[in-house]
């Protein structure tokens, strides 16, 4: 199983930037795809950015142009570089993982933009 840990979450004004981590461990066969979700209070989980299994991105709308995700894959970590922040950013950033057979998720990192 996989283990995710995110970290790197805070309070930031608007404008401002801020670098999510996710550091995944534990015994597992492989992932086939690792990103990042929101979730803001009132509202469903959304998707935000992800690697495929072949390294290629996928980017939510909301995340185009301001967010850059990137990894090393020596230390098994996945990023999440937020820039020209919005107090509409302000959710519950999960990592998630998935393998061939399961997805697995973090217990998220808590971002809020404001003033």
């Amino acid at each position: 199983q996989v283990q995710l840990v995110e970290s790197g979450g805070g309070l930031v004004q608007p404008g401002g930037s801020l670098r999510l981590s996710c550091a995944a461990s534990g015994s597992y066969f492989s992932i086939s795809s690792m990103g990042w979700y929101r979730q803001a209070p009132g509202k469903e989980r959304e998707f935000v950015a992800s690697f495929n299994r072949y390294g290629g991105t996928n980017l939510a709308d909301s995340a185009k142009g301001r967010f850059t995700i990137s990894r090393d894959v020596a230390k098994n970590m996945v990023f999440l570089q937020m820039m020209s922040l919005k107090p509409e950013d302000t959710a519950v950033y999960y990592c998630k993982a998935v393998t061939g057979a399961m997805d697995y998720w973090g217990k998220g990192t808590l971002v809020t933009v404001s003033l």
